[in-house]
Formats: structure tokens, sequence, C-alpha cells
């Protein structure tokens, strides 16, 4: 494969170097940490291929670490290609799913080619992330602070007909045990062969749910699960053992015991107290069916994340984590439970790609939008109806 034969590169260098998870991060000169150099891999290949089209995605750290360093370099690169550049900031929720997860995405075009637009939100959305003052005219959104937006989608609409399972399950496939009880679970449980036309799908199993199975917890952090009330925001300062101060800074309660469980460790872990010096309502801290999740992330351990099933004491099972980044149910994961957590948190959501993929199309067919694209269908009902319309492929406008 030799430059000018590729029309698209689309990918998100790792972040590892720029997340607010990692401590140890570079802040004078990003670019020599090695975790970040695939940033510079991404630009390369890119230098190499010249395709017609580019998107790349990464966290909105990249904005705000170190003064913005490596989204500055990747805008640069791209324009010192001949490449047209836009960047945006789109919220998952904001297109249908119930989490937040605000991501940078940044468009490339070459010189003759018309530049890919973003996609107006189809939702309204419960948080927002954080977004520094520079860069908040790139978050994608109406104009019209009124404009008729979709009731945002939570989580108990997208999870609550799946089975009931434990800590301990082990089955990588079961039946479904209910019907769907809400128009997110129908399409999303729709088999492969109704998503892509191409597919086809044994009628046995269209009622079988894969992946349905959570990471099994310790047994230490088990017995802290399990004593964490089942209610609307609870987290480990529902446990016994602690007190406030004024401004919520916790800390161990002196004039008792300190709880212990059955192994002899603190029931209340000194990190729990400790991350983000006392204030934080993260650790082991359970989700509620009328909200929505922060973000989906990597690593399925509650210690410094809420991220406890309302009504059951285990983490988000690997499918219902799919479900949340807009994953169908027939997509089934690979390898030990901790890899398909990866899978999914490292993935653009669903509800997102899809309309940038409408986008691009709109752009590869001539269209010249000055403004983001109003999306003619909604997630996750659009499942398929993927397939352009004759009208559609057959629409260039000048």
């Amino acid at each position: 494969m030799s430059n000018g034969d590729v029309d698209f590169i689309c990918g998100g260098p790792p972040c590892q170097g720029i997340s607010g998870f990692n401590r140890y991060r570079n802040k004078s000169d990003p670019l020599k940490d090695n975790k970040n150099h695939q940033m510079v891999v991404y630009m390369n290949i890119v230098e190499f291929l010249k395709p017609r089209f580019v998107l790349m995605e990464n966290v909105t750290d990249i904005l705000k670490f170190a003064k913005g360093q490596l989204a500055r370099y990747a805008v640069s690169r791209l324009v010192s290609m001949d490449y047209q550049a836009r960047l945006g900031i789109m919220a998952a929720g904001a297109y249908g799913v119930p989490q937040c997860r605000m991501r940078f995405f940044l468009w490339g075009a070459g010189p003759t080619e018309r530049l890919p637009q973003f996609p107006l939100p189809t939702h309204k959305t419960l948080k927002k992330g954080v977004v520094i003052n520079e860069f908040k005219e790139c978050i994608v959104g109406h104009e019209n602070e009124h404009a008729e937006l979709l009731e945002p989608v939570l989580l108990g609409e997208v999870i609550s007909d799946l089975p009931k399972v434990t800590n301990d399950s082990t089955k990588d496939k079961m039946p479904y045990d209910t019907c769907p009880k809400t128009e997110f679970q129908k399409h999303i449980r729709l088999p492969r062969s109704d998503i892509f036309p191409e597919s086809e799908t044994k009628e046995s199993d269209k009622q079988i749910l894969y992946d349905h199975r959570p990471y099994k917890l310790n047994a230490d952090d088990y017995e802290r699960v399990c004593r964490i009330p089942k209610k609307k925001g609870a987290n480990f300062r529902d446990l016994p053992g602690l007190i406030f101060d004024s401004s919520n800074v916790v800390y161990l309660d002196p004039s008792v015991e300190r709880p212990l469980v059955k192994s002899g460790k603190p029931l209340v872990p000194d990190y729990a107290i400790t991350y983000e010096d006392g204030k934080s309502f993260k650790p082991f801290g359970r989700l509620c069916n009328d909200d929505i999740v922060a973000t989906v992330v990597t690593r399925p351990q509650p210690h410094n994340q809420a991220l406890l099933h309302p009504n059951q004491d285990r983490v988000l099972s690997a499918r219902e984590n799919a479900r949340l980044q807009g994953f169908p149910d027939c997509y089934k994961l690979y390898g030990k439970m901790k890899e398909r957590y990866m899978q999914v948190g490292n993935a653009v959501s669903f509800s997102a790609s899809i309309p940038l993929g409408f986008c691009l199309a709109k752009a590869m067919q001539g269209s010249n939008n000055i403004r983001p694209l109003s999306i003619p269908f909604k997630f996750p009902d659009c499942f398929g109806k993927l397939k352009p319309s004759k009208e559609d492929s057959e629409e260039v406008i000048d």
C-alpha cells in the first residue's frame, strides 16, 4: 500500500501519558513521554499514507494537560501536511447513552476534499465534563439553547432487562429471561442479521446473551460491597467508623474501634479515605437506575470509581458496560475478563461513532457544511437502518 491509496484513517492514540488517572505524567514535555509516543506514530502513518480523511480521538485531558501541547501538536502536524483541520468535543450522552464521556475529536481532510462537520446532539445530558475556557467553543452543541432534544437515556433504561448475576458468575452466555422493557433494550438486543444485512444469525442464537459476567471482586472487596446500602448515592461513606468535618472531608472516627473485614483488614481502606484529599464520594460508589454513569472505564475495580450495580452486590458486568457504550448485544467480547472490560472501556461509544460516520459520508459525497449537522436518526433505533437510501447515495451537494 502506498500513499494516496487510502481513503480514511481513524484511531485514538493511547492516552495513558495524559490521563488524569496517571499520577506520573511528564508535564514539562509530554512528547518525550513514551506513553505519548503513539501520537507521533499516528501522525507519521498519516504522513506516509496520505489518506483523504483523518479522524483522531482522545480524552479531553489532551486540551488541558501541559497547556494543550499534544492537541496543538496534532493539529499542527495535520496543517503542516496540507490537511484542513477541525476539532470538536462531544459527550457520548448527548447522542443516546447513559454516560457523559466527553471526548476530543480531530477531523482532517485533504486540500481538495470537503472537511467533515460534527453531528449535533440528539439528547439532553444530565452531567457535563469540565473543559477549560479556551476550548469551550469547541464543544459540539446547538446554538439555540431551547433546541428540541430527547430526554437523557438513564442507566435503568439500558440494563433493567438483564438477568440477575452474582460476583461469582462465570457463564459466558445465557438466555435472556425477560422481554425488552424499553425502546433502547429492544434495539440493542437486535440479532446481528437485523443490524448488519450481510450477516446471518442462527435462530438459536437470537435469544442468547453474551458476556454478562462481572469482574470477580476479591473476598475483602466483596464484603465491603455487600455492606454498601442499595440506595442512590451510597458509597464508602455509608460504612461505619467514619466522621466528616464541615467541608465534608472524611476521617476515621477516633472514638470507636476501626471496623475490620473477616481477613482482619480495615473495612474502609486508607486509600478510600485519602482519595482526592478526603473529599471524594467515588470509592465503592453504587450507581442509580435514574441517573447516568460518568464514564465507562477500563479497570472494573471500585476503589476510586462508582461502579457498583444499583441493586446487586457486584460491579457492572462486561455486557452492561458494553451497553453503556452502545455496543449491540450481538457483539461478543474476547479474552480474560480484564481484557473484555478494556476492549469496551477503550472504545468510542457507538452513539458517537455512528453520527461521526454519517458526517464523514456527507463530506465524501461533497456536502459543504459550515455548521454541525443535524442527524436524521436517533440511537439506538438506527440499528437495522444503517444502509443508505437510494436518495442519499445519489445525492451530491456542490
